[in-house]
Parts: structure tokens; C-alpha cells; sequence
């Protein structure tokens, strides 16, 4: 059984004690459960990590509580009942505040309501004593205890599909390797089998199977599953997703969006924003985020957020003709790739009855409504006031920093005062853009990261994952104060060396703060999302500055290559930093190991160890490094970076004006249509771009189809042509430049294509 009865015994029991939960044992054995004792050991029990094993992992709580026997109930209590009492009742409230369903039980002698106090009778399933009953009953009432919650655990969909998965019953419909069998007429086919296991290929169904509910109409087990999520995250709406936020975001856009409505898109946008822009046939005016010299993307000013603020984007726009024309949708990045997050009620206050809708991009947010730390800062929450004309929506991916499979994903929904979400339009657009063969494994997984998220339960797992970045970030910075060289650091305040959770006010980004570096910071309007960590790397500052000459000085592209050959891979890379992204997954285990591992990269920096022994697998890709030191590799990287003065290239791209030669849409029909022309870098500058530029990293947007490829765009583009041939193995890549090192082009609009 996975989930055994755990039996605690706290240390300070009284002599023979022992002997009534001997014989409850062996019962308990014989009706067929799994048990799991923490006997003198069970001060270990005390430990945040074992408490939140034993309320994850049981299938029932046996606590031994012992006090004195024969005791008269109106005497006064003994000092040691007392201690008994209150260690069993720190004990019961730990437990809880990780698992509000599991059944807890007390186990002793002659333990009533009278003796025990209301603060822990309330928080408990029930109290055994010894010599009551026998222990084969015992044993049964305990196994019913059991069975109920398992039972209970599983939400609608996945219980269901586990049933089907289970029946034994023959597959006549599709996927063709029926249940895995097909997969089993084949040597590799066998092994894909054993890979994967039985329960994955048993639950690959169809739509056919109705028993199962379906997707594309939110019916059966999936609606029910939908509605307990919905609960969970606060929402009036919540719709499963099973390709990715991506499609969750064109989802929300199709089913608001038409040609020709005006857009407010936040220039930081994934670009699945700018595929939708291109779908609709919308006519996008942008919202520009400020940035640091370090490559981090900063919060958007409070200003731009105003009517009057739209209202002069759209008189300058040459796309617009009709001026007046309201504002159909509002799309916002939150949080952002580095973890800067709005104020989320403070925007939905400036926009209502400004724009007619609200979508706040949160694949990267999923965890906000669980903590109070972002309290105010997600975009849906129906238990707080609601925008009077505007509906709000949120798109999440569950996968990303809670437990769903990859492209697991879920679209929010709040509803106005008014009521204006409709669902009739909604339903075409999701089934527009939801495959009519969902894998159910994703749907499932969706179903069980709300489960996860419910009650105590999602608290919880978010607060340990804020514990764990501080406890990471608190470690960088402590190495880096006792090292007399250099260390590593963390981008964020530099956080005291305490313990616990962190301060709100902390995080908040004010004019004032030197840390984050940003031009322009509106106090309290954004805040850095703590388990979002930018590790960053000597040799760059926030502002700009390079370090000089023979001093430490590691790009973090090297950094990262050789953290992956040992085993660590990061989301992102930076010019000098690395972003680790801390989850519900991540173990104290695992940010240590990556401590460990940055102290290794540091001792062979210093002795300027050779590639080859370092990075043997990088070595082999890129032979023309063999021979190589470690050192000598990250100075004159860092030399090409500082003459070039990357930092300020890197930043002015994505910050000066853009020119809107056409619409996103007309670019791409152009495209479609083969009138294009793939334009050189050198003859790029003062061209329509009909393709959307991306260098990666960071993995966003440059340019969008239909805008004017600026002079400082190409000088980027060449210097990033350069850098591949002269550091193979240690660049980045522009998606939408086509071609190899030497010959590099963009397609660009033909002269006729090139008008509004």
C-alpha cells in the first residue's frame, strides 16, 4: 500500500505503555495494513520535512497519547499530562496545516473530552483507547477510517478514469495500440511499454469512452472536476487546457477578439499574445516595460495603464482610422519571465469600464492565490470586489510550477457586476483550438493539481516552496559575505540572514531600491516574486557596468553549459546570470546539490581547469576548445561581451520605438502567400519584418510581422552572427533569422505589402 498508518509513539510515554499498542498492531496487521512506527525516534517527528511526509504520505495518524491513568477528572492536572497534551496538540496542528482530510486518531488509555482540550478534538477523527474494545475491532473501525479517505481522495475525472483504466473491459475504439497492446507486437514497441507502464497506455482513451465526460463540451466527470477547480482558484469559470497555455491564450482571444478591434498588449508578451494578434486580425497598441542593464524585464509604469495614457496610444497609432473605436481586450504579462508581478487589484480598478476585458497571462502564476504574500496581486479571486463592466480572465499552466503534466494548462474566468462573460462564444472558441483527441493523462493531471492545491493543502505546498528559495537565496548571500574573493550572487534585496518567511514589503519594487535597477518604478504598484531567482555571475552590474580587465568575470552561457553536463539544467540564461526556477517540486536536496555544484565551478575557475577534463561532452561538440582553460574562456568571452558593450545593445532593442508599418495580420497573409522576400542582415535595416523575431534567450519578442527593422536591430543581429562564429556553442539564436553563420536572412514585406 502507498499510503501505510503511521503509528507515533512520543518519547516521554510511560513505562508498559508500549504493550496495549503492540496487540493493535498486530490487528491492524492482519486486516492488511501497511505500517510505518516512529517509536523513540519520534522526536524527529518535530521536523517541518517529517510532519509534512507523514500528513502527505498516511493513510491515517495513530498518535499515542499517554496520561495518567486513574486520574480523578476534577483534580488538578498533572505537569506532565499537561506537556503530553501540548505536545500532541502541536503535533495535530502541524499535521493539519499540511493535510485538513487525513484521518487522525488518538490512541491511549481512558482519554475523553474531558481531558482533552477542544483545540485538539476539533482538528481530530477520533480517539482509540486501549482495553475499550478489542484490537481486531479496533483494527476494523481504524481500516474504516482508511478506506473512506482513499476512497475520497481521488477528484471526479481522475477517479473515473482510474475505474475505466481498470475494468479490464476491451478497447474497440481508438488510439489504435488499444490499452498498449499494440505496442507489445513489436521489440521496441515493448519497450516503449515497459517505459511508460500499463496505467498510462490503459488510460490513453478516446471521447468515445462517455463515462469519462467530455472535454470539448465540459460534461461528466471533467465538468465536475472543472467546478471543484474552480472553487479551489477562486474562479466563477475554470476550463481545463491540454496544450499548453499557449492555446489557452488563443482560446481567450478568439472567443473576444475580431479584425480590426483595438488590442493593449504588454510589449513583454509571450508569443502566443502576438500569434492570437495575428489570428484575430486585432490592431495592437503596446504597453512598454521598462528593463535593467543585466537583460531583466521590468514592471510596466502605472501610467500606461490609464485612459488617458490608451487614448494617446491610439491617436498616434497609424493602424487606427477610427480613433474612437473602444479598447476590446487588455493583455498583461504576470508575472513576467524574471518574476515581477502587479498589483493586480489596482489594475483591474484603473481598467474597469476602459477596456472591455482583462487578460492577465499567468503561466508563470499559478501559485499566487494560495499565499497571502500575493495577496491582491493575481488576476481572478471571486471573493474580492468585482470590476463593474470589465471581465477579468487569467490563463495559468499548471505545469509549470505546480504538479501537472507538461501542457497542462487552465483558463480562469471572473465574471463583472454585470455578468457580460459569454459562455455560448467561449465553447466556439475552445473548441476551435482543443484537439478532439485529448490526451487524458493531461486532463487527469489537471485534475489532480487542483485537488493538490485544495484546502490546507495548497498553502502549504506554496509556502514551502517560498521557505526553500529564501533558504537558497539566504545561502548565496551568507557564502558570498564569508568569501574573500568572489561568490555568486542573488538579484533581489538583499534579504537579512534570518529564517523564515519573507517580508511583503521586502519584495515590493520602490524608486528608492538600487537592487533592481529599473529607470522607472511607480512605489508598491509591482513586486519581485522571491521564487523566481536570477542567480547572477561576476562580471556585470544591474546598471551596466562591465567588469574591468583581469578581474572574475563569467558569462552566464558558460556557466550554464557546465552546470547542464553535471546534471543541473536552469530555465533561462542571461548575459551574467542564470534563472533557477523554485516549485512545488524542488527539495532542499536538490538547491543544495546546486550549491555544491556552484562551489566546484568556482574552484575550477580558479584553476583555470581545461575544458576538456571540465566539460567533456562540450569538449566533443565543440573540439575547437580543446586545450583551453576554464578561465581563460570566461575573460575573453567576457572581453567580446564589454567591447561591444552588449549590455546596452541588448537593452536599447527592446527599448526604443518601434514603427507599425502594417498589421500583424496582413504581414503574416503576405507571408502565407509567398510575397516576401529574405532579406541579408546587411540590407536589413529600414525593412518590414514579416516574421517575429525572438532571440533566445530570454525568449521574447523583438519585433512583431509588420514592424520596421531599426538600424540598432540589425547592429544586434550581426553582432549575434559574429558571436556564433567566433564562440560556437556558447550563444543564442533569433527565431525568424533563417540561414546558417554565414549567410543569415529575415523575410521581410515586399514594397506593395508595406501599408496599413
Amino acid at each position: 500500500m502507498p499510503f501505510p498508518v503511521t503509528i507515533v509513539t512520543p518519547v516521554d510515554g510511560p513505562a508498559g505503555a508500549r504493550r496495549p499498542l503492540e496487540l493493535l498492531e498486530a490487528a491492524l496487521i492482519r486486516t492488511g495494513l501497511e505500517l510505518r512506527c516512529f517509536g523513540d525516534e519520534g522526536r524527529y517527528t518535530e521536523r517541518p520535512g517529517m510532519l509534512a511526509h507523514v500528513a502527505r504520505s498516511s493513510s491515517a495518524v495513530l498518535y499515542g497519547l499517554h496520561l495518567t491513568v486513574g486520574r480523578s477528572p476534577d483534580g488538578p492536572e498533572e505537569p506532565a499530562d499537561v506537556a503530553a497534551i501540548r505536545t500532541a496538540a502541536d503535533f495535530v496542528h502541524a499535521v493539519r496545516a499540511h493535510n485538513d482530510r487525513v484521518p487522525i486518531l488518538l490512541f491511549g488509555e481512558q482519554l475523553t473530552a474531558r481531558r482533552i482540550p477542544q483545540s485538539v478534538l476539533s482538528r481530530i477523527d477520533g480517539v482509540v483507547n486501549a482495553y475499550e474494545d478489542t484490537p481486531d475491532f479496533l483494527a476494523r473501525k481504524i481500516q474504516r477510517e482508511v478506506s473512506h479517505y482513499l476512497g475520497q481522495l481521488a477528484p471526479p475525472f481522475f477517479a473515473a478514469l482510474m475505474r475505466y483504466a481498470s475494468d479490464g473491459a476491451y478497447s474497440w475504439h481508438c488510439p489504435g495500440h488499444s490499452g498498449g497492446t499494440g505496442f507489445l507486437k513489436s521489440p521496441i514497441g515493448t519497450l516503449f511499454h515497459d517505459f511508460f507502464g500499463e496505467n498510462l497506455l490503459r488510460a490513453d482513451v478516446c471521447n468515445a469512452v462517455e463515462e469519462l465526460g467530455q472535454l470539448l463540451d465540459h460534461t461528466g466527470p471533467i465538468a465536475d472536476s472543472e467546478r471543484l477547480a474552480a472553487k479551489t482558484f477562486r474562479a466563477d469559470h475554470l476550463f481545463f487546457v491540454t496544450n499548453g497555455t499557449s492555446t489557452s491564450n488563443k482560446i481567450v482571444w478568439n472567443s473576444l477578439v475580431g479584425p480590426g478591434d483595438i488590442v493593449a498588449v504588454d510589449r513583454n508578451c509571450h508569443k502566443s499574445v502576438l500569434h492570437a494578434i495575428v489570428l484575430t486580425g486585432a490592431v495592437p497598441i503596446y504597453l512598454m516595460p521598462t528593463r535593467n542593464k543585466a537583460g531583466v524585464i521590468g514592471p510596466i509604469p502605472r501610467r500606461e495603464f490609464t485612459a488617458e495614457a490608451l487614448r494617446e496610444k491610439i491617436e498616434a497609432s497609424p493602424l487606427i482610422a477610427d480613433k474612437n473605436r473602444p479598447i476590446r481586450l487588455l493583455a498583461l504579462t504576470q508575472s513576467t519571465y524574471d518574476g515581477i508581478i502587479y498589483r493586480a487589484d489596482a489594475i483591474r480598478g484603473i481598467l474597469d469600464g476602459v477596456v472591455d476585458a482583462i487578460h492577465f497571462d499567468e503561466a508563470w502564476l499559478p501559485h499566487a492565490s494560495f499565499h497571502d504574500l500575493y495577496e491582491g496581486m493575481h488576476g481572478v479571486a471571486n471573493d474580492r470586489t468585482r470590476t463593474t463592466k470589465t471581465v477579468v480572465y487569467a490563463t495559468q499552466s499548471t505545469h509549470k510550477l505546480l504538479a501537472g503534466l507538461s501542457q497542462a494548462s487552465q483558463i480562469l474566468v471572473q465574471d463583472s457586476a454585470d455578468g457580460r462573460f459569454d459562455e455560448r462564444v467561449f465553447a466556439q472558441a475552445y473548441r476551435m483550438h482543443t484537439s478532439t483527441s485529448p490526451q487524458y493523462a493531461i486532463i487527469a493531471s489537471c485534475d489532480v493539481s487542483a485537488e493538490m492545491m485544495a484546502g490546507k493543502r495548497g498553502p502549504a505546498l506554496v509556502e514551502e516552496t517560498i521557505t526553500e528559495a529564501m533558504e537558497f537565496r539566504r545561502t548565496v548571500i551568507r557564502i558570498g559575505a564569508e568569501t574573500p574573493d568572489w561568490w555568486f550572487g542573488v538579484w533581489g534585496p538583499d534579504t537579512p540572514p534570518r529564517t523564515g518567511l519573507p517580508e511583503r514589503s521586502e519584495w515590493e519594487l520602490t524608486a528608492d531600491a538600487a537592487w533592481h535597477g529599473f529607470d522607472r518604478v511607480d512605489d508598491g504598484f509591482a513586486m519581485l516574486d522571491p521564487i523566481k531567482v536570477t542567480l547572477t555571475t561576476p562580471g556585470l552590474t544591474v546598471h551596466g557596468a562591465f567588469s574591468p580587465p583581469g578581474t572574475p568575470s563569467i558569462p552566464g552561457v558558460v556557466l550554464a553549459r557546465y552546470l547542464a553536463e553535471h546534471g543541473v539544467v536552469v530555465e533561462k540564461t542571461g548575459l551574467y546570470s542564470l534563472f533557477v526556477l523554485f516549485t512545488i517540486g524542488i527539495t532542499k536536496g536538490r538547491w543544495n546539490s546546486l550549491i555544491a555544484e556552484l562551489h566546484r565551478f568556482k574552484s575550477a575557475y580558479a584553476g583555470n581547469a581545461k575544458i576538456e577534463r571540465l566539460m567533456p561532452a562540450f569538449a566533443a561538440a565543440f573540439p575547437g576548445y580543446a586545450g583551453s582553460g576554464l578561465r581563460d574562456i570566461c575573460e575573453a568571452l567576457h572581453a567580446t561581451y564589454r567591447d561591444a558593450d552588449l549590455a546596452e545593445l541588448s537593452t536599447t532593442i527592446y527599448t526604443e520605438p518601434v514603427e507599425q508599418v502594417t498589421l500583424p495580420t496582413a504581414a503574416w497573409t503576405a507571408m502565407a502567400a509567398g510575397r516576401v522576400e529574405h532579406v541579408p542582415l546587411e540590407n536589413l535595416a529600414g525593412r518590414t519584418t514579416a516574421v517575429l523575431l525572438t532571440p533566445y534567450p530570454p525568449g521574447i519578442p523583438l519585433l512583431v510581422p509588420g514592424e520596421r527593422i531599426s538600424a540598432t536591430i540589425v547592429r544586434f543581429l550581426r553582432h549575434e552572427q559574429i558571436l556564433a562564429r567566433r564562440w560556437p556553442g556558447f550563444t543564442g539564436i533569433t527565431h525568424g533569422v533563417a540561414g546558417d553563420d554565414d549567410h543569415r536572412t529575415v523575410a521581410c514585406l515586399r514594397d506593395e505589402d508595406t501599408r496599413p
